[in-house]
């Protein structure tokens, strides 16, 4: 299956796989060498827990590798411009009753980080978005009930407008 990202989540994925492979793997190997050099490992509470850093080490190797292997790189910039709210370009919604407006870029899952207003495209507001366009209502399901937003803006930037 293949995973829609941004090409700053594509780089970011790549950057945190090197950063696991080159620096707190070999950190690892250098603690699981210099625990063994301790003498006896079957008590060695600094092997051990060296040895549970690697495997979750490797864990996250591996979903780094299968994440960038799935990854579908789509560049907003490359999108032809229209007023249809598409995976990487900003949305600006307004509340309809509370008039409160808001932006988001739509990214992929892994890229998502509210605090950043970066949502995943798979997420509720994000499915209620997609292929909508300016002057549309959407509907959001949320936990304290129902939401509508009008879309107010569609930007096809790759950094807020």
């Amino acid at each position: 299956m293949r995973n829609p990202v941004t090409p700053e989540g594509y780089e970011a994925l790549v950057s945190q796989l090197h950063h696991e492979k080159s620096i707190v793997r070999l950190q690892i190997v250098r603690d699981i060498e210099e625990a063994r050099a301790h003498g006896d490992i079957s008590e060695n509470s600094e092997f051990e827990d060296a040895k549970e850093r690697q495997a979750a080490c490797d864990g996250r190797i591996r979903m780094l590798e299968s994440a960038l292997a799935s990854a579908e790189v789509i560049d907003i910039l490359k999108v032809p411009a229209t007023d249809r709210a598409v995976f990487g370009c900003w949305v600006t919604i307004e509340h309809v009753d509370s008039g409160e407006q808001r932006m988001y870029r739509i990214v992929g899952e892994g890229q998502a980080d509210a605090d950043n207003n970066l949502i995943s495209f798979r997420s509720p507001i994000g499915k209620a978005l997609i292929g909508k366009s300016e002057g549309d209502e959407v509907e959001v399901i949320t936990p304290s009930g129902k939401v509508t937003y009008e879309i107010v803006g569609v930007n096809y930037s790759k950094d807020a407008p």
